[in-house]
């Protein structure tokens, strides 16, 4: 069945899944849900039981043209988009940028490199099962990551910037567990950030994973631009003057003066195993042939979430809960390979061993 030109078209939003879009058309025009998919969709050739949306029919119902709906959805692009570059999960992205657009909740596939809405001052990454929003309006240095982030991927491209803030996110978070004479000022902006996000007392019901995540970010960007780069990637790795000056910068921007006195770290071990390497590719990608849905809040998640709250302490440990979630499970893997184990001693001293 085809339809006219609806009364009200609105325009999609940027990086907006298509399904979230015909859904807001029709809940504007009060048409049936189910009705509207099927007329701007058709089984797909493999004879499966799915359906591909015709990008032809969707804009002659909206007036649209088939370029500009393809310019906001990256579903209906031909041809298909690098999908390794956007997160594999949808998510709703800036409530504040969502207002402006009606007919009911957005729903966005982001990139990559999208972790703040500069524009609003809100965390988007990584999405959380419990829906926290996190506005930034008392920590800017937050914000002005996201811009140098952005400056990151415009050098080296998405891949390594992908590959090279993860793995920063990742080591962030492995220092922040180890005793405060290991760490630099970063440490403690992690925690005066970390009370601002999650204040004392409040963890039941503010703590998520997203706000540690953001609490490193500036420090974890700051360090990307070494993991990026070619030349600081073969300073780490050649002689010991080399990794000298390697250490040096590391320390100028961690702040932490002491850095590079033991090989025992977990920026140590990256040089060491990793510096070589090529950089990750993400482990999970979204296939165009399961069309985008937003994900439901999984049991497990809520529960891993409330066991972390419930034992969260800015100052013991609080990075293992960020080293721990979903969204650094590519670096995860890469980190932990060799096996290390880090043992914390009485004396507040640690160390990792290799197995």
């Amino acid at each position: 069945m085809l339809l006219p030109r609806l009364p009200d078209p609105v325009p999609p939003a940027q990086h907006e899944i298509a399904a979230s879009y015909i859904g807001r058309l029709a809940r504007l025009h009060g048409l049936d849900i189910n009705t509207l998919w099927r007329c701007v969709t058709e089984r797909e050739a493999s004879g499966g039981m799915r359906r591909a949306v015709l990008p032809e029919r969707l804009a002659a119902i909206t007036g649209r043209t088939v370029h500009a709906l393809a310019g906001a959805l990256p579903e209906l692009r031909t041809p298909q988009p690098d999908w390794a570059m956007f997160r594999h999960q949808p998510q709703p992205g800036c409530h504040h940028c969502n207002a402006k657009h009606p007919g009911g909740e957005v729903t966005r596939i982001l990139p990559h490199h999208r972790y703040v809405c500069t524009r609003h001052r809100l965390w988007l990454c990584p999405s959380d099962a419990d829906g926290h929003t996190t506005p930034l309006d008392a920590l800017p240095e937050i914000v002005q990551a996201q811009r140098r982030h952005l400056r990151i991927l415009q050098r080296h491209g998405w891949a390594i910037t992908y590959d090279a803030v993860l793995t920063a996110i990742f080591i962030c978070g492995q220092l922040w567990s180890l005793p405060e004479n290991e760490n630099g000022e970063a440490w403690h902006d992690w925690i005066r950030r970390a009370n601002i996000l999650i204040p004392p007392g409040t963890a039941e019901a503010t703590f998520s994973v997203s706000r540690l995540c953001a609490a490193v970010y500036p420090e974890a960007v700051a360090l990307a631009p070494l993991f990026a780069s070619p030349h600081w990637r073969q300073q780490a790795q050649r002689t010991a003057w080399d990794r000298h000056l390697f250490n040096a910068e590391i320390a100028r921007r961690l702040r932490h003066p002491r850095y590079g006195q033991h090989e025992n770290d977990p920026i140590s071990h990256w040089a060491n195993m990793t510096a070589k390497r090529p950089p990750l590719a993400p482990i999970r990608v979204h296939d165009q042939k399961h069309h985008l849905r937003k994900p439901a809040p999984r049991t497990a998640t809520q529960r891993t979430q409330q066991r972390h709250a419930h034992a969260f302490n800015p100052s013991h440990r609080a990075g293992d809960a960020l080293t721990a979630h979903r969204h650094l499970a590519t670096v995860f893997r890469r980190a932990w390979h060799p096996f290390r184990t880090h043992t914390l001693l009485r004396n507040g001293d640690s160390y990792y061993t290799l197995s």
